[in-house]
């Protein structure tokens, strides 16, 4: 299919785009139909429905460790001890402070 795109005017052009674009959200919410049905029919083969695997999936995320430390200044501000090192530890730290002095 071959369109002379260059013989349409300002006012066909955009009508033709708005068209274009409606087909390929069609074609979007189509294809994400036919995928979440394979993938229905797909958990239903092995006994479940999609809705249960997901929920397993998201109850096993990781959880933030235990809060270690804690500022002095702001008590709602902890840090578990893992990772980048919060702002106010790094103070405390080029204070020449020993970060125990932090330790909940």
């Amino acid at each position: 299919m071959s369109i002379d795109l260059s013989a349409l005017s300002r006012q066909e052009l955009t009508a033709l785009r708005k068209n274009v674009d409606k087909a390929l959200d069609t074609l979007e919410a189509r294809r994400r139909a036919e995928a979440l049905k394979a993938a229905e029919d797909a958990a239903k083969e092995f006994g479940f429905s999609l809705s249960e695997l997901n929920s397993s999936t998201a109850s096993s995320k990781k959880t933030k460790g235990a809060p270690k430390f804690v500022n002095p200044e702001d008590p709602s501000q902890t840090w578990t001890g893992r990772g980048r090192k919060p702002n106010w530890v790094v103070v405390h730290l080029d204070a020449g402070k020993p970060l125990e002095d932090l330790a909940l």
